[in-house]
């Protein structure tokens, strides 16, 4: 969506592109904000990312399947990303590791990766779509997160799922997002353990969402109905992030 253009547009360009294309009234209107001055531009894109957020939550459709791709066309190597170095990837001991979870979750026990392991597993091979314009095909395997949010116990009417990383990186979802039949607690990465340089031990692996919603080495997952923000979200990505 337009905000999502906007967005990857830096400072000063940013308010400049703003002043030029939404001066003409639609943003005026829609926010009441003047252009004027750097604040008012600010607090209208907040505005309008805000709507942007509604709007894809509106079309977004919980039962509709996100393209799948035979083995063949994977992306051999799949590329690394995150908001640092690869030579600063968190190495994790899998065997102390336990998975926090808190807010409106019935059975709060941490999760051991072994417990992981032993529920229910499936795979995908799917696109990943980065917000900087590249995508890749992956193969991911693990564990369906609908699963795991009935088995705890998690409020299913509740507005949104968060997720606390290792790496200090944090993000939250929408709850329909959280259950769709493709969002997955990986595990796996083309067959074997998911190496650290994708999110050891695990990450959560959504084809419906870009991948900066895709949060590795996560630590912590909460269900909560105030707003949780994230990493990037807090610095102006737009939240809902639909792929």
């Amino acid at each position: 969506m337009l905000v999502d253009a906007i967005r990857d547009t830096p400072g000063a360009s940013r308010r400049a592109f703003l002043q030029r294309s939404l001066t003409l009234g639609g943003l005026t209107l829609l926010t009441g904000c003047s252009l004027n001055d750097a604040g008012s531009i600010e607090a209208a894109l907040a505005s309008v990312s805000r709507f942007n957020d509604k709007a894809q939550g509106l079309l977004f459709d919980p039962s509709q399947l996100a393209p799948t791709y035979p083995e063949s066309m994977i992306t051999r190597p799949f590329p690394f990303n995150a908001y640092y170095g690869i030579d600063e990837v968190r190495e994790i001991d899998g065997d102390t590791w336990r998975l926090e979870l808190s807010g409106l979750v019935a059975d709060r026990k941490p999760w051991t990766l072994a417990r992981l392991r032993a529920m229910p597993q499936t795979d995908q091979v799917t696109r990943h779509i980065c917000v900087e314009g590249w995508s890749a095909i992956g193969k991911w395997g693990g564990v369906p997160f609908s699963t795991f949010l009935r088995q705890v116990g998690a409020d299913l009417s509740a507005k949104y799922v968060g997720f606390k990383c290792a790496d200090d990186y944090y993000t939250s979802i929408d709850m329909s997002t959280a259950l769709h039949p493709q969002t997955l607690m990986a595990l796996t990465y083309d067959g074997k353990e998911l190496p650290s340089r994708y999110g050891y031990p695990m990450k959560l692996r959504m084809p419906t969402k870009l991948g900066y919603k895709n949060p590795k080495h996560i630590q912590a997952i909460f269900v909560t109905n105030t707003y949780p923000g994230g990493y990037w979200e807090d610095q102006g990505y737009n939240w809902f992030g639909g792929s």
